[in-house]
């Protein structure tokens, strides 16, 4: 079953949608447990004490934030060509620095979320905002790439960890339109991963093997980020996934015939 291309993608929707059902959950024990107190105790004994797992999230995100970096790391050192590697990132972060990728992106999602606001409430907000975080961005694409090409599935596995944390969080919050955001997950990824069976064929495995190697920088970017230790613009470095495509045939013109 784990040889599914489509399997990393269904790990993650189901990931969402459990993370989802467990933060309405919570939710409605919190909202039940609030009027609990507030009928028992008088309003003067009715004071905000910060709770000991208020600090729980940020934990458990830079934990997963070290997994990233694991499996980031072990991908990046599968590279072949290391001078292939060096001139993609350069050139990729030249082109995503000119088209300002990351910022593109931003101003998609808040776009999105203006003309949704208004337009089914809660539900809408919740879908909209918990589809573009779980969609948008360089683990997506990387993970499309691992799971179509290679079969493998870390990288997705990895994304269903950090997706579950923050559907939880997010559907605690704003709601039942948390869990929507599932199907866009599966649509979404689903079409990457479905590309890169197609690429697959297309390309030879030594470039899709750089073009992985690329992208497993990119992922410990993304793990160094969740940890808080940078602030890289990942989106902006997405290109440099693709630049193998053209320079590995290149480099074996100039460097080895």
């Amino acid at each position: 079953m784990t040889d599914w291309a489509l399997w990393g993608t269904i790990v993650n929707t189901a990931a969402v949608l459990l993370g989802a059902f467990l933060g309405l959950g919570i939710k409605a024990i919190a909202s039940r447990a609030a009027k609990n107190k507030e009928a028992c105790e008088p309003p003067e004994e009715q004071e905000q004490t910060p709770s000991r797992f208020a600090s729980l999230p940020v934990t458990v995100q830079k934990g997963l934030g070290l997994c990233v970096l694991l499996i980031g790391i072990l991908g990046a050192v599968e590279v072949q060509n290391m001078l292939v590697m060096i001139v993609s990132v350069v050139l990729g972060a030249i082109v995503g620095e000119l088209l300002d990728l990351d910022r593109q992106v931003n101003r998609l999602g808040a776009f999105i979320e203006r003309k949704m606001k208004g337009r089914g409430g809660n539900v809408a907000e919740g879908f909209v905002t918990a589809t573009l975080l779980f969609c948008v961005g360089a683990m997506t694409v990387t993970g499309a790439m691992e799971s179509g090409i290679l079969h493998q599935h870390t990288t997705y596995y990895a994304k269903s960890m950090l997706d579950m944390v923050s559907a939880v969080i997010f559907a605690s919050s704003l709601g039942v339109g948390v869990a929507f955001s599932a199907v866009g997950v599966f649509a979404v990824q689903g079409i990457f991963t479905l590309v890169a069976v197609l690429a697959a064929g297309a390309i030879p495995v030594a470039i899709t093997g750089e073009m992985i190697a690329v992208g497993s920088l990119l992922v410990i970017a993304i793990g160094t980020n969740l940890m808080g230790v940078t602030k890289i613009k990942v989106m902006n470095l997405l290109p440099a996934m693709f630049f193998p495509i053209g320079l590995c045939p290149l480099y074996q013109v100039l460097f080895v015939m």
